[in-house]
Protein backbone atom coordinates (compact mmCIF):
# COMPACT_ATOMS: atom_id res chain seq x y z
CA UNK A 1 0.00 0.00 0.00
CA UNK A 2 1.53 3.30 -0.95
CA UNK A 3 0.80 6.89 -1.76
CA UNK A 4 -2.56 7.75 -3.23
CA UNK A 5 -4.97 5.67 -1.12
CA UNK A 6 -8.06 4.49 -3.01
CA UNK A 7 -11.17 2.35 -2.77
CA UNK A 8 -8.94 -0.59 -3.68
CA UNK A 9 -7.03 -0.03 -0.45
CA UNK A 10 -10.31 -0.23 1.47
CA UNK A 11 -11.12 -3.56 -0.17
CA UNK A 12 -7.62 -4.79 0.62
CA UNK A 13 -8.03 -3.93 4.31
CA UNK A 14 -11.44 -5.64 4.42
CA UNK A 15 -10.03 -8.79 2.84
CA UNK A 16 -7.18 -8.81 5.33
CA UNK A 17 -9.63 -8.41 8.19
CA UNK A 18 -11.67 -11.32 6.84
CA UNK A 19 -8.56 -13.52 6.66
CA UNK A 20 -7.54 -12.58 10.21
CA UNK A 21 -11.05 -13.33 11.44
CA UNK A 22 -10.97 -16.76 9.82
CA UNK A 23 -7.64 -17.41 11.57
CA UNK A 24 -9.44 -16.85 14.88
CA UNK A 25 -12.31 -19.21 13.86
CA UNK A 26 -14.61 -16.22 13.22
CA UNK A 27 -14.40 -15.19 16.87
CA UNK A 28 -14.44 -11.39 16.58
CA UNK A 29 -13.98 -10.75 20.30
CA UNK A 30 -10.92 -12.99 20.34
CA UNK A 31 -9.49 -11.19 17.31
CA UNK A 32 -10.05 -7.79 18.93
CA UNK A 33 -8.43 -8.93 22.18
CA UNK A 34 -5.40 -10.22 20.28
CA UNK A 35 -5.21 -7.02 18.23
CA UNK A 36 -5.22 -4.83 21.36
CA UNK A 37 -2.46 -7.00 22.83
CA UNK A 38 -0.43 -6.66 19.62
CA UNK A 39 -0.70 -2.88 19.61
CA UNK A 40 0.22 -2.68 23.30
CA UNK A 41 3.23 -4.94 22.70
CA UNK A 42 4.48 -2.63 19.96
CA UNK A 43 3.91 0.49 22.05
CA UNK A 44 5.67 -0.93 25.12
CA UNK A 45 8.49 -2.83 23.38
CA UNK A 46 11.91 -2.25 24.93
CA UNK A 47 15.11 -2.32 22.94
CA UNK A 48 18.58 -2.22 24.53
CA UNK A 49 21.58 -1.64 22.27
CA UNK A 50 25.12 -1.94 23.63
CA UNK A 51 27.97 0.09 22.10
CA UNK A 52 31.42 -1.18 22.99
CA UNK A 53 35.03 -1.09 21.80
CA UNK A 54 38.35 0.47 22.77
CA UNK A 55 38.48 3.88 24.41
CA UNK A 56 38.35 6.93 22.11
CA UNK A 57 36.98 4.86 19.20
CA UNK A 58 33.91 7.04 18.78
CA UNK A 59 31.46 5.01 20.89
CA UNK A 60 29.81 8.02 22.48
CA UNK A 61 29.43 9.79 19.13
CA UNK A 62 27.73 6.71 17.72
CA UNK A 63 25.41 6.59 20.73
CA UNK A 64 24.46 10.18 19.99
CA UNK A 65 24.00 9.57 16.27
CA UNK A 66 21.62 6.67 16.90
CA UNK A 67 19.63 8.92 19.25
CA UNK A 68 19.46 11.70 16.66
CA UNK A 69 21.68 14.07 18.65
CA UNK A 70 24.78 16.08 17.84
CA UNK A 71 27.66 15.72 20.29
CA UNK A 72 27.18 19.20 21.73
CA UNK A 73 23.41 18.97 22.28
CA UNK A 74 21.79 18.75 25.68
CA UNK A 75 21.44 15.13 26.79
CA UNK A 76 24.17 13.86 24.47
CA UNK A 77 26.64 11.26 25.68
CA UNK A 78 29.88 12.84 26.86
CA UNK A 79 32.78 12.53 24.46
CA UNK A 80 36.51 12.91 24.94
CA UNK A 81 39.90 11.75 23.73
CA UNK A 82 40.34 9.57 26.80
CA UNK A 83 37.62 7.38 28.26
CA UNK A 84 35.32 9.65 30.23
CA UNK A 85 33.89 7.02 32.57
CA UNK A 86 34.52 3.45 33.76
CA UNK A 87 30.79 2.92 34.23
CA UNK A 88 28.13 1.52 31.93
CA UNK A 89 25.91 4.47 31.01
CA UNK A 90 22.33 4.30 29.77
CA UNK A 91 21.09 6.87 27.26
CA UNK A 92 17.35 6.54 26.57
CA UNK A 93 16.15 7.86 23.24
CA UNK A 94 14.94 11.45 23.85
CA UNK A 95 11.55 10.86 22.17
CA UNK A 96 11.09 7.11 22.62
CA UNK A 97 12.50 6.19 26.05
CA UNK A 98 11.78 2.47 25.66
CA UNK A 99 14.78 2.38 23.32
CA UNK A 100 18.05 2.71 25.23
CA UNK A 101 21.62 3.03 23.95
CA UNK A 102 24.25 1.79 26.40
CA UNK A 103 27.72 3.33 26.29
CA UNK A 104 29.93 0.57 27.68
CA UNK A 105 33.44 0.99 29.12
CA UNK A 106 36.35 0.51 26.74
CA UNK A 107 37.47 -3.05 26.08
CA UNK A 108 40.93 -3.87 27.38
CA UNK A 109 41.24 -0.99 29.84
CA UNK A 110 43.03 -1.65 33.10
CA UNK A 111 39.74 -1.91 34.99
CA UNK A 112 38.07 -4.27 32.48
CA UNK A 113 39.91 -7.24 31.04
CA UNK A 114 38.31 -8.79 27.96
CA UNK A 115 37.63 -12.16 29.64
CA UNK A 116 35.59 -10.60 32.44
CA UNK A 117 34.06 -7.81 30.44
CA UNK A 118 30.66 -9.23 29.53
CA UNK A 119 29.94 -10.35 33.05
CA UNK A 120 30.82 -6.95 34.49
CA UNK A 121 28.64 -5.01 32.06
CA UNK A 122 25.61 -7.30 32.64
CA UNK A 123 25.56 -8.46 29.02
CA UNK A 124 22.35 -10.50 29.18
CA UNK A 125 20.14 -7.40 29.15
CA UNK A 126 21.25 -6.19 25.71
CA UNK A 127 19.47 -7.18 22.51
CA UNK A 128 22.63 -6.85 20.42
CA UNK A 129 26.11 -5.31 20.46
CA UNK A 130 27.88 -2.82 18.21
CA UNK A 131 31.65 -3.28 18.43
CA UNK A 132 33.39 -0.05 17.48
CA UNK A 133 36.92 0.73 16.27
CA UNK A 134 38.33 3.90 14.75
CA UNK A 135 41.43 2.34 13.11
CA UNK A 136 41.58 -1.44 13.39
CA UNK A 137 39.93 -4.18 15.43
CA UNK A 138 42.15 -5.72 18.09
CA UNK A 139 42.30 -9.10 19.77
CA UNK A 140 40.15 -7.79 22.62
CA UNK A 141 37.21 -6.97 20.32
CA UNK A 142 37.49 -10.35 18.60
CA UNK A 143 37.55 -12.22 21.92
CA UNK A 144 34.53 -10.19 22.96
CA UNK A 145 32.70 -11.06 19.73
CA UNK A 146 33.29 -14.76 20.33
CA UNK A 147 31.84 -14.54 23.82
CA UNK A 148 28.80 -12.66 22.50
CA UNK A 149 28.35 -15.36 19.87
CA UNK A 150 28.35 -18.02 22.60
CA UNK A 151 25.39 -16.17 24.15
CA UNK A 152 23.50 -16.48 20.84
CA UNK A 153 23.36 -12.71 20.51
CA UNK A 154 24.13 -10.63 17.46
CA UNK A 155 27.02 -8.22 17.10
CA UNK A 156 28.16 -5.80 14.40
CA UNK A 157 31.67 -4.54 13.66
CA UNK A 158 31.56 -0.79 13.01
CA UNK A 159 34.53 1.27 11.84
CA UNK A 160 33.93 4.89 12.83
CA UNK A 161 35.40 8.33 12.01
CA UNK A 162 35.19 7.96 8.24
CA UNK A 163 34.93 11.75 7.97
CA UNK A 164 38.43 12.08 9.47
CA UNK A 165 39.87 9.55 7.00
CA UNK A 166 38.24 11.19 4.02
CA UNK A 167 39.40 14.65 5.00
CA UNK A 168 42.97 13.38 5.21
CA UNK A 169 42.84 11.39 1.96
CA UNK A 170 41.35 14.27 -0.04
CA UNK A 171 44.70 16.05 0.23
CA UNK A 172 46.30 13.34 -1.89
CA UNK A 173 46.54 13.54 -5.65
CA UNK A 174 44.13 11.31 -7.60
CA UNK A 175 41.90 10.92 -4.55
CA UNK A 176 39.06 8.43 -5.04
CA UNK A 177 36.43 8.07 -2.33
CA UNK A 178 35.39 4.65 -3.62
CA UNK A 179 38.95 3.30 -3.55
CA UNK A 180 39.61 4.82 -0.12
CA UNK A 181 36.51 3.14 1.31
CA UNK A 182 37.52 -0.16 -0.29
CA UNK A 183 41.02 0.13 1.20
CA UNK A 184 39.71 0.85 4.72
CA UNK A 185 37.16 -1.95 4.55
CA UNK A 186 39.77 -4.44 3.32
CA UNK A 187 42.21 -3.42 6.05
CA UNK A 188 39.60 -3.95 8.76
CA UNK A 189 38.41 -7.27 7.35
CA UNK A 190 41.98 -8.52 6.86
CA UNK A 191 42.95 -7.93 10.48
CA UNK A 192 39.76 -9.66 11.63
CA UNK A 193 40.52 -12.66 9.41
CA UNK A 194 44.08 -12.81 10.75
CA UNK A 195 42.65 -12.98 14.26
CA UNK A 196 40.37 -15.86 13.39
CA UNK A 197 37.14 -14.40 11.99
CA UNK A 198 36.10 -16.44 8.95
CA UNK A 199 33.71 -14.09 7.10
CA UNK A 200 33.75 -10.70 8.83
CA UNK A 201 31.52 -7.85 7.75
CA UNK A 202 32.51 -4.32 8.70
CA UNK A 203 30.25 -1.28 8.48
CA UNK A 204 31.97 2.04 7.75
CA UNK A 205 30.25 5.06 9.30
CA UNK A 206 30.65 8.68 10.21
CA UNK A 207 28.67 9.71 13.27
CA UNK A 208 28.75 13.29 11.94
CA UNK A 209 27.05 12.42 8.63
CA UNK A 210 24.40 9.75 9.15
CA UNK A 211 23.27 9.70 5.54
CA UNK A 212 26.62 8.57 4.11
CA UNK A 213 28.71 5.41 3.87
CA UNK A 214 27.26 2.28 5.55
CA UNK A 215 25.02 3.87 8.17
CA UNK A 216 21.84 2.87 6.31
CA UNK A 217 23.17 -0.66 5.71
CA UNK A 218 23.98 -1.00 9.41
CA UNK A 219 20.43 -0.03 10.37
CA UNK A 220 19.00 -2.50 7.85
CA UNK A 221 21.19 -5.30 9.16
CA UNK A 222 20.21 -4.63 12.76
CA UNK A 223 16.52 -4.48 11.90
CA UNK A 224 16.53 -7.65 9.80
CA UNK A 225 17.78 -9.75 12.72
CA UNK A 226 15.32 -8.51 15.34
CA UNK A 227 11.87 -9.95 15.97
CA UNK A 228 8.87 -8.04 14.63
CA UNK A 229 8.20 -6.09 17.83
CA UNK A 230 11.77 -4.96 18.45
CA UNK A 231 12.24 -4.22 14.73
CA UNK A 232 9.30 -1.81 14.91
CA UNK A 233 10.88 -0.13 17.94
CA UNK A 234 14.17 0.32 16.07
CA UNK A 235 12.69 1.58 12.80
CA UNK A 236 10.30 4.08 14.36
CA UNK A 237 13.00 5.68 16.53
CA UNK A 238 15.49 6.31 13.71
CA UNK A 239 16.33 9.89 12.84
CA UNK A 240 14.71 11.16 9.65
CA UNK A 241 17.99 11.62 7.80
CA UNK A 242 16.87 10.26 4.41
CA UNK A 243 13.84 9.53 2.25
CA UNK A 244 14.66 5.83 2.58
CA UNK A 245 14.33 6.04 6.36
CA UNK A 246 10.97 7.78 6.04
CA UNK A 247 9.77 5.06 3.67
CA UNK A 248 10.76 2.36 6.16
CA UNK A 249 8.91 4.17 8.93
CA UNK A 250 5.80 4.51 6.80
CA UNK A 251 5.89 0.83 5.84
CA UNK A 252 6.16 -0.17 9.51
CA UNK A 253 3.17 1.99 10.45
CA UNK A 254 1.13 0.90 7.41
CA UNK A 255 1.23 -2.64 8.78
CA UNK A 256 -0.83 -1.36 11.73
CA UNK A 257 -3.66 0.27 9.75
CA UNK A 258 -5.99 -2.71 9.95
CA UNK A 259 -5.31 -3.21 13.67
CA UNK A 260 -5.88 0.47 14.45
CA UNK A 261 -9.13 0.57 12.49
CA UNK A 262 -10.46 -2.60 14.09
CA UNK A 263 -9.77 -1.45 17.65
CA UNK A 264 -11.07 2.05 16.96
CA UNK A 265 -14.43 0.92 15.63
CA UNK A 266 -15.00 -1.96 18.05
CA UNK A 267 -13.65 -0.89 21.47
CA UNK A 268 -14.97 2.22 23.19
CA UNK A 269 -16.52 3.38 19.94
CA UNK A 270 -19.36 5.90 19.98
CA UNK A 271 -21.32 7.52 17.14
CA UNK A 272 -19.53 10.46 15.55
CA UNK A 273 -21.91 13.46 15.46
CA UNK A 274 -23.02 14.30 11.95
CA UNK A 275 -21.53 11.11 10.47
CA UNK A 276 -22.90 7.59 10.05
CA UNK A 277 -19.82 6.18 11.78
CA UNK A 278 -18.81 4.85 15.17
CA UNK A 279 -15.27 5.49 16.35
CA UNK A 280 -13.05 5.66 19.42
CA UNK A 281 -11.80 9.19 18.82
CA UNK A 282 -9.43 9.43 21.85
CA UNK A 283 -7.73 6.17 20.83
CA UNK A 284 -7.25 7.44 17.27
CA UNK A 285 -5.90 10.76 18.52
CA UNK A 286 -3.17 8.99 20.48
CA UNK A 287 -2.22 6.71 17.60
CA UNK A 288 -2.01 9.52 15.06
CA UNK A 289 0.00 11.73 17.41
CA UNK A 290 2.45 8.85 17.77
CA UNK A 291 2.61 8.52 13.98
CA UNK A 292 3.31 12.25 13.68
CA UNK A 293 6.12 12.07 16.24
CA UNK A 294 7.64 9.13 14.39
CA UNK A 295 7.78 11.27 11.24
CA UNK A 296 9.28 14.17 13.21
CA UNK A 297 6.12 16.26 12.92
CA UNK A 298 6.16 17.52 16.49
CA UNK A 299 7.46 20.65 18.17
CA UNK A 300 10.43 19.02 19.92
CA UNK A 301 11.65 17.40 16.69
CA UNK A 302 11.26 20.62 14.73
CA UNK A 303 13.16 22.64 17.35
CA UNK A 304 15.94 20.06 17.42
CA UNK A 305 16.24 19.96 13.62
CA UNK A 306 16.21 23.77 13.49
CA UNK A 307 19.18 23.89 15.89
CA UNK A 308 21.07 21.25 13.92
CA UNK A 309 20.69 22.89 10.50
CA UNK A 310 20.71 26.53 11.60
CA UNK A 311 17.19 27.40 10.47
CA UNK A 312 14.12 28.62 12.28
CA UNK A 313 11.16 26.51 13.30
CA UNK A 314 8.72 28.62 11.24
CA UNK A 315 10.85 28.02 8.12
CA UNK A 316 10.77 24.24 8.67
CA UNK A 317 7.09 24.27 9.65
CA UNK A 318 6.21 26.00 6.40
CA UNK A 319 6.88 22.67 4.67
CA UNK A 320 3.95 21.04 6.49
CA UNK A 321 1.09 21.33 4.00
CA UNK A 322 -1.16 18.30 4.41
CA UNK A 323 -1.11 17.32 8.07
CA UNK A 324 -0.63 18.95 11.47
CA UNK A 325 2.06 18.77 14.11
CA UNK A 326 1.32 16.22 16.80
CA UNK A 327 0.06 18.66 19.43
CA UNK A 328 -2.60 19.98 17.03
CA UNK A 329 -4.15 16.60 16.29
CA UNK A 330 -7.43 16.67 18.18
CA UNK A 331 -10.99 15.38 17.92
CA UNK A 332 -12.08 18.18 15.58
CA UNK A 333 -9.21 17.43 13.20
CA UNK A 334 -10.13 13.73 13.12
CA UNK A 335 -13.81 14.48 12.59
CA UNK A 336 -12.86 16.69 9.66
CA UNK A 337 -10.83 13.87 8.12
CA UNK A 338 -13.59 11.32 8.71
CA UNK A 339 -16.17 13.61 7.14
CA UNK A 340 -14.30 13.31 3.84
CA UNK A 341 -14.75 9.56 3.74
CA UNK A 342 -17.09 7.99 1.22
CA UNK A 343 -20.21 6.11 2.39
CA UNK A 344 -18.61 2.92 3.70
CA UNK A 345 -18.66 1.12 7.03
CA UNK A 346 -16.73 2.43 10.04
CA UNK A 347 -13.82 -0.01 9.68
CA UNK A 348 -13.27 0.87 6.02
CA UNK A 349 -13.60 4.62 6.65
CA UNK A 350 -11.09 4.60 9.51
CA UNK A 351 -8.68 2.41 7.52
CA UNK A 352 -8.81 4.80 4.59
CA UNK A 353 -8.41 7.85 6.82
CA UNK A 354 -5.37 6.47 8.68
CA UNK A 355 -3.71 5.33 5.44
CA UNK A 356 -4.29 8.73 3.84
CA UNK A 357 -2.87 10.40 6.93
CA UNK A 358 0.30 8.27 6.66
CA UNK A 359 0.65 9.16 2.96
CA UNK A 360 0.34 12.86 3.74
CA UNK A 361 2.58 12.74 6.83
CA UNK A 362 5.37 11.06 4.86
CA UNK A 363 5.07 13.73 2.16
CA UNK A 364 5.27 16.51 4.75
CA UNK A 365 8.28 14.85 6.43
CA UNK A 366 10.08 14.60 3.06
CA UNK A 367 9.36 18.29 2.43
CA UNK A 368 10.74 19.23 5.85
CA UNK A 369 13.91 17.29 5.06
CA UNK A 370 14.28 19.14 1.77
CA UNK A 371 13.63 22.48 3.46
CA UNK A 372 16.21 21.72 6.15
CA UNK A 373 19.03 21.15 3.71
CA UNK A 374 18.21 23.56 0.89
CA UNK A 375 20.63 26.46 0.37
Amino acid sequence: MGSGSSIEDIREQLEKLKADLETENNDLSKLITQTVQDLNSLKNAKLNIAITGVSAAGKSSLVNALRGLKNDEEGAAEIGVMQTSMETKAYPHPKFPNVTLWDLPGVGTREFEAQEYLQKVHSTKYDFFIIVASVRFTENEILLAREINKMNKKFYYVRTKLDVDMESERRRQNFSEEKTLEKIRKYCCDNLVEAGESHPKVFLVSSHDWSRYDFQSLLEAMGSELDEIKRYALITTLSNFSKETLKKKKAAMEALVEKVALVSCRTGAIPVPGLSLVCNIPFLEGIMRDFSMTFGLDEDSLHQLARQVGKTVPVLSSAIKKTRIASQIDSEFLKTLLSRMCRVNSFAAISYMVQTFLDNAEEDAVNILAKAFEN
